[in-house]
């Protein structure tokens, strides 16, 4: 895998992780990142799989904004948002 700089700024970026024990082990969701939810049999499992999971999010919304404005006459910048 090729690190760009987008992949640079969005491991800066904190996340809020949820953990839920239910009987097959644990559900995993990020609060700020619709459809970034996965499950593990063990916590360090959920914790693995909702990695993968944010990067096929942030992945598949990049290849979906790339389709919406290929061909337009676009500006693309870097945005970094102060810590809070």
């Amino acid at each position: 895998m090729v690190t760009t700089g987008y992949d640079l700024i969005m491991a800066g970026i904190s996340w809020t992780a949820v953990y839920m024990k239910v009987p097959e082990g644990y559900l995993a969701f990020i609060e700020e990142l619709p459809g970034a939810n996965t499950q593990g049999q063990t916590l360090a499992e959920a914790r693995a799989n909702l990695e993968e999971a944010v990067a096929m999010v942030l992945a598949a919304n990049r290849e979906l904004s790339e389709e919406s404005i290929r061909g337009a006459d676009v500006i693309r910048e870097t945005l970094v948002l102060p810590a809070a």
